[in-house]
Order: structure tokens, then sequence, then C-alpha cells
């Protein structure tokens, strides 16, 4: 059985932020679908659910942390996306928004005052209510450097605010000038400027609600605690092994969730985890690799399950470091890449050549961007204008896990460093544990590294400003690319609510991004997974985190 999200759901999101954009008078949530009937097969009987209610989910790397805020992982969201909630939650297979701890919501015509209204009776796993106060200190903690609970002098960031929002409390772009509690369950936000993804990212993972008495109890241990609202309640995690979760006996949607335990499970290597598929061991894997898509197609045993394209996955330069400072050579390393003989080696089929940061069917994709062509020969003579015809050697550090947009980072480092080496450069390949990593690039310890990103809220801004906006670095910006002009059309095109002007900004932005190259884009892919063919209602989506309240065992 194969579960295909249309790539349509990608270029439905363009239309949804136009619908968002123009939200200039009042608005509300659309109707809850929680009463929604589902499609029943006449003739056939539904088969019962297994008598073990424990779903094993492997995966190729662990978590880096549990305070979803604060880490841009999605190994961390996957796990964090069943323990909390945000206010507002995107639909099962793509970025409409809904209800979710607001099932209501207004903003006025100056598109600066939203007002929610949140669910009544809901709980956090320790017992305490959800309310307006708890919303109110969550968004704090992020913006205010000085909160009681931001722990930075412990290490925590919280880049994603910074970039989502326009910077933090006190700085001149933070867009969240007020919070107000307007009653238990009723809660302001008023902004100094619009911000045309205001609601989007009221869905994003990063900016759910954590038990306020989690804090007060755990402190900055709070990464290793987490208490939410959501289906499922943590129990325990054992690093570079498991986290387990167990059902929320009082979860405030009847009826769910029908599992009663959530393990996932850090296997490695590809081929292990499908074996252990194979055997039963695990129930749904991640990383599966494209040319074993046809032969578990075939197994009436298991299902492939793949999720719309939503990613890029590609070769980041630090620009601050020689030779990498200077574009002609990171142009050079365009044109030396065989980015389609990587997608017929790696990914079967299951991925396209990537020229821009955003993938095809974002807002403001710019269809117009003249690729760099794979030519050996052009990379030669601009590595020679460069002055470096005699070639180089460097470090290329490669993720040691698979990844959504990258199922064999070794074998990509691989073909990648024959490649290079064809036009006289020398690629050591570097790697190390996951959360290292991320840690040490994100420190700028690296020359070139390979990563990608996934969009978790439907908006270009989500990627553009977290990889390539100077305001994130450090953070998701490893590449330590800061390029003025680039930073301003940014904050405008953020801060615009009109759909086309937004669309025209993140077309210019592209075109300097393409001219400075501070990456090679190298391919947008299909990310798959696999299952067994009990498992029911399961429906990945393209932020690459879903919620598991719905996913059942059967016999």
């Amino acid at each position: 059985m194969k579960h295909r999200l249309s790539f349509l759901m990608v270029l439905l999101l363009a239309f949804v932020l136009f619908l968002a954009a123009c939200s200039s008078d009042d608005t509300s949530a659309p109707e809850s679908t929680d009463g929604e009937a589902e499609e029943e097969v006449e003739g056939t009987e539904p088969a019962e659910p297994a008598g073990d209610q424990t779903l094993v989910f492997a995966r190729g790397g662990d978590s880096v942390s549990l305070d979803y805020a604060s880490v841009t992982d999605g190994e961390s969201s996957r796990v964090t996306k069943n323990i909390y909630e945000t206010l507002i939650e995107f639909d099962r297979d793509s970025f409409e928004i809904g209800p979710g701890l607001a099932h209501d919501w207004e903003v006025d015509d100056s598109g600066l005052r939203f007002v929610f209204h949140l669910e009544e009776g809901v709980t956090f796993h320790d017992g305490t209510d959800f309310n307006a106060e708890a919303v109110k200190l969550n968004f704090e903690r992020w913006a205010d450097p000085e909160h009681e609970y931001a722990f930075l002098d412990e290490g925590y960031t919280y880049s994603v605010y910074g970039t989502q929002f326009g910077g933090y409390k006190g700085d001149e772009g933070h867009v969240i000038e007020e919070i107000n509690v307007l009653g238990d369950y009723e809660i302001e936000f008023v902004l100094n400027q619009p911000l045309g993804s205001f609601l989007q990212n009221m869905g994003m993972s990063y900016f759910a609600i954590t038990s306020p008495q989690a804090f007060e109890e755990h402190g900055s241990a709070i990464n290793e605690n987490p208490v939410g609202t959501g289906p499922f309640k943590f129990v325990s995690w054992s690093r570079d092994d498991s986290i387990i979760l167990e059902k929320n006996e009082d979860y405030w949607k009847e009826g769910l969730p029908k599992l009663d335990r959530v393990i996932f499970q850090v296997i490695p290597d590809n081929s292990a985890r499908l074996t252990a598929l194979r055997s039963g061991q695990i129930d749904i894997m991640d990383g599966l690799n494209p040319d074993d898509v046809a032969q578990i197609e075939g197994d009436d045993s298991l299902q492939v399950f793949e999720r719309a394209t939503n990613n890029i996955g590609y070769l980041g330069f630090h620009v601050e470091k020689e030779p990498f400072n200077d574009p002609v050579v990171r142009r050079a390393f365009n044109h030396a890449i065989d980015k389609d003989g990587l997608i017929a080696i790696l990914y079967g089929g299951l991925a396209e050549t990537a020229k821009n940061t955003i993938p095809p069917g974002y807002l403001g994709y710019n269809d117009g961007i003249d690729e760099y062509s794979y030519d050996p020969e052009l990379a030669k003579e601009l590595l020679a204008e460069a002055g470096i015809e005699d070639g180089f050697t460097f470090d290329l550090w490669t993720m040691p896990v698979a990844r959504p947009y990258m199922p064999d980072p070794q074998r990509a480092a691989e073909a990648i460093q024959a490649n290079l080496a064809d036009v006289g450069i020398t690629a050591n390949i570097v790697t190390k544990e996951w959360a290292t990593y991320l840690e040490e690039t994100e420190q700028g310890k690296h020359d070139v590294f390979m990563l990608g990103w996934s969009g978790v809220n439907g908006d270009p801004d989500y990627f553009f400003s977290n990889l390539l906006h100077g305001d994130a670095i450090p953070g998701g910006n490893r590449s330590f690319y800061s390029n003025e002009e680039v930073n301003d059309l940014l904050v405008q095109a953020k801060t615009e609510v009109d759909f086309d002007v937004r669309a025209e900004l993140y077309e210019q932005v592209q075109e300097l991004i393409h001219e400075d190259a501070p990456m090679v884009p190298l391919v947008h892919s299909i990310p798959t997974l696999a299952g067994s063919s009990n498992v029911k209602n399961y429906v990945p989506h393209p932020s690459t985190s879903e919620t598991l309240d719905e996913v059942e065992l059967e016999n």
C-alpha cells in the first residue's frame, strides 16, 4: 500500500498563504474537522485493534533536546510534537491552519491585534490547568533574555523565535509589542507592525506551550523533563537509544490517543532499520533507502509512506573562511557538483535538482533563476580566476545519520568528493555524532558542511530567515552569510501582508543569493518511510513531524 501525498499539497501552500495574507478584515478559525465522518468501504468489516497498542518508530538519530523552542532538528520535534500542543494546528497532511489549543481567534482590521480564545478544561500532564497565563509565560520566556526561565546562561537559545518574530524584547524589529491576558481563556497579541506569517507561525511546533509548574520544578532541566498538554506523556529517555511516551489518559480530545505507548528507537543504519521492520521489531521506520521502495511495495506485510516535497538538501560554505570567502570559488563548487548524478545514485528518482533555497510551489519561488550547470571545465576556469588553479584541500563535514533530504549522507559525500577531485580539489570527509555535528556547525568550526532544511509552517520566510539572514548567526545560518541587502529584503517580505508584494520580494532575494552562492542547493527530495501493514491512520506530515494520536495497530 502506498500513501502518496500529492505534490499539489505544496502548491496549495501558496494559496493558503494568500488567504492568510489577505486577512486584514476580522477573521475566525474554521470549524473543527473533529466531527467529520470517515469514508467507509461497503462490505468490509473494520479490523480489530491489536491487543498490544505499543508502536515502535525507528529513526536514524536521537533527539538533541526535548525543549522544542531551543533546537531546530527534526528528530527533536518528531517527539515533542506528541507531547506538546500549539494554539493553532496544521491539517494532518498540509499547512492549512485550524484550531488547536485555541478553538477560535479574531484579527482586527489593522492586522495588528490578534485575540485567541482558548480551550477550557485542558490540563498539562502534571495536572495543572492550561490557561492564558501559561501562554503568556511561554512566549515571554522566548522573547525576553532576562526572563527567569530563558536559561540563556545554561546555553539555551531561541533562534527560530528571533527569526520568526523579528528579534527579541527590546530589539527594533521585534514585532510582538504586548501580550495581554484578557481572561482565563482569552489572550491578546498586539503587534507593532504587520507580520504576514503570524498565524502560520502560531502553528509551528517551536511555539508549543509548556506547563509553568514544570519550569518551576525542573528549571533548566526542562529539556529532559517535558510537560505539555499533548496526547502522550513523557516516560523516559535513554540517550542514543530510545525515548518512551505513554498514553495521556486525561487527554482533552475524546477517544484519543489510540495507542497506549510510543517508543522512538534509534537505529542509525538504514539497512538495520529495514531488517528490524521485516522482523517485526519495529512498526515504522524513517529514512527508507529509495532503492528499497520497490521491494517494500511488493510485500503485502509492509507499506510505504511518502511525504510531500518540502525541503532542501544543500552543501553550505563557511563564507568567512578562505577560500570560501570568495564567491567565485563558491560558484566553482556549484559548477563542479553533478546533482543529476547524485539523484541517480542515491534517490532512485525520488528527488529533483534544486536551484533555490525554497522548494518549487512556495510563495515567491523564482523559476527564472538560471541553475548552475554541471560543468567541470567552467569550474576549473573559475578556480583559476580565483587564483587557486592548483587546487586545495578542505574538510567536508558530513551528517552521521540519514535525513529526509539526504537518505545516505556518506555516499553523497563520497560522490561530491569524486566530483571535486575532478577539478583538482581534495575533500577530506569528516563526520561527528549528530548532536555534536549540529552544535559545532552552529559554532562555525567547519569549512564546508552538508545539511538540509524542511519547512514547518508553509511559509518561505522559515527557509530564508533561518538559513541565510544575518540575524540567524549563531543559529540556523551555519554559512555565516550576511548580505545587508538580502537582510533588508527579508525583513520587508516578513512584515508585508500583500501576497504579490511578498512574492516579488522573495524573487529578488533569490537573485541575490544565487549570485552570492553561499550554498550549493542540491536536491528537493520526496522523503520515504516504511511501516508494517497493520499500522493504520498514519499520515506523514510535510513538516516531518506529526502527531500520532489517531494511529493504531490492527490485527
